[in-house]
């Protein structure tokens, strides 16, 4: 029997590094040994910090982006070992994981490439949902890593121009750097007039919004344009207040869509909602072929009992730190 190490949030604010016991796999199971995991920042912070619309019951267990090494199968499993494979298992040592929640990465692609998988099918979920037409405007409101990704999944998708707006002038360097055609910094200019500025006057056709915080609403709402759509990528962690429906949807004709990414399908895709699995075969590709980039979007690399400081690191350095990474390397 395997003694593995996992993180665990023991209570608000506090992390910790705790010993497990890893039963034998199933026959449709496999055991995979870790090398690295990626820490979902605005998810993974918000259950931390206990913020409204989390569970707020500890312990809890994070981690959602897991890349290593096939070490056992079960009897019907159809992997080799020595496969190196994706699953959206937590931040752990050692997991066991269904084979049809299981992905071969790509030859050509690193560990710290393909743990981005996960994230990167959350934002394309999203992304499907707007629709996006070929010489849409959109505008990206929050440059954190699913902002980031969303931005350059809305430029494969055709859009034109893609506006990215982040306080800090750190992620909206990272973006410019990523393809997007303007960046705008709230502390310095006013978003809506330069939003309009830069649609010609129209708004944007599509807004994604992508900070999690539930006063950024208002905003996304006031810079979408008439039959404009807004995507709530982010998942907000409290109450919106002071939305005018009147001005700032009905009299627009505005759609509100919810993007969580729970909502795809189980079993079976359609267009513009395919299952996860589906969206992580197609992220896995994309990586490989590098035309979503994320090695910009890597901050910092730390080893795994180190896991306390690279949460305080995101979410009290968001001026120079995007992603971070854990090494569960020997």
């Amino acid at each position: 029997m395997i003694v593995g190490k996992r993180i665990v949030f023991s209570d608000v604010n506090r992390v910790s590094i705790e010993s497990f016991k890893l039963r034998e796999p199933r026959d449709d199971e496999l055991v995979v040994k870790t090398i690295v995991t990626a820490i979902s920042p605005g998810t993974e912070t918000a259950f931390l910090l206990g913020l409204p619309n989390t569970p707020r019951k500890y312990p809890i267990y994070p981690g959602y982006s897991n890349v290593g090494v096939v070490i056992e199968i079960g009897e019907k499993a159809n992997f080799k070992v020595g496969e190196l494979v994706a699953s959206s298992s937590q931040h752990a040592s050692h997991v066991l994981v269904k084979e049809n929640e299981t992905l071969k990465v790509p030859p050509d692609l690193s560990p710290e490439e393909a743990v981005f998988f996960n994230l990167t099918s959350i934002a394309l979920q999203g992304v499907r949902k707007a629709q996006i037409d070929i010489g849409e405007s959109v505008v990206v409101l929050g440059l954190g890593v699913i902002g980031q990704l969303a931005l350059q999944l809305s430029l494969i998708a055709g859009a034109l121009p893609v506006i990215g707006i982040d306080l800090y002038d750190y992620r909206c360097k990272i973006a410019k750097e990523l393809g997007a055609d303007y960046t705008i910094n709230p502390n310095k200019f006013n978003v809506l007039k330069r939003v309009l500025e830069i649609t010609n006057k129209k708004g944007a056709d599509v807004v994604i919004e992508a900070t999690g915080n539930p006063d950024a609403i208002p905003l996304a709402l006031k810079i979408a344009g008439r039959y404009g759509r807004v995507v709530i990528l982010g998942s907000p962690r409290g109450v919106t207040k002071e939305v005018n429906f009147y001005t700032d949807i009905h009299r627009k004709g505005l759609v509100v869509i919810g993007a969580h990414a729970s909502l795809r399908p189980k079993f079976d895709s359609y267009k513009f909602w395919r299952t996860a699995r589906e969206d992580q075969e197609i992220v896995l590709k994309l990586i490989s072929r590098k035309r979503v980039k994320v090695d910009k979007l890597i901050s910092a690399k730390l080893k795994y009992n180190e896991a306390s400081k690279a949460y305080q690191m995101l979410i009290y350095e968001k001026d120079k730190i995007l992603g971070v990474l854990l090494d569960w390397g020997e």
